[in-house]
């Protein structure tokens, strides 16, 4: 199963609980998510993302909408 070029409707986290995704980002870069990893979905315009799963197993996930406007208090390492 896939799914083409899309924006996220809103900003938000989407955890992985089950099954594995190849992720491909505007820029062409690709990485792989697995269950426990957490993606942090800001691509709420523009051509977005796509992914593709890669295992046997549907992709469960869950997500955290986040209030426009208001600071998440992520920081990332780099």
């Amino acid at each position: 199963m896939a799914f083409d070029w899309h924006p996220a409707p809103k900003r938000q986290y989407v955890l992985t609980l089950r099954g594995v995704l190849e992720f491909t980002v505007t820029d062409g870069s690709t990485f792989t998510l697995r269950p426990g990893d957490v993606l942090i979905a800001t691509d709420t315009t523009g051509t977005g993302h796509k992914w593709r799963r890669t295992s046997e197993e549907s992709w469960m996930r869950a997500y955290i909408i986040l209030e426009e406007g208001t600071d998440d208090g992520f920081k990332p390492l780099s």
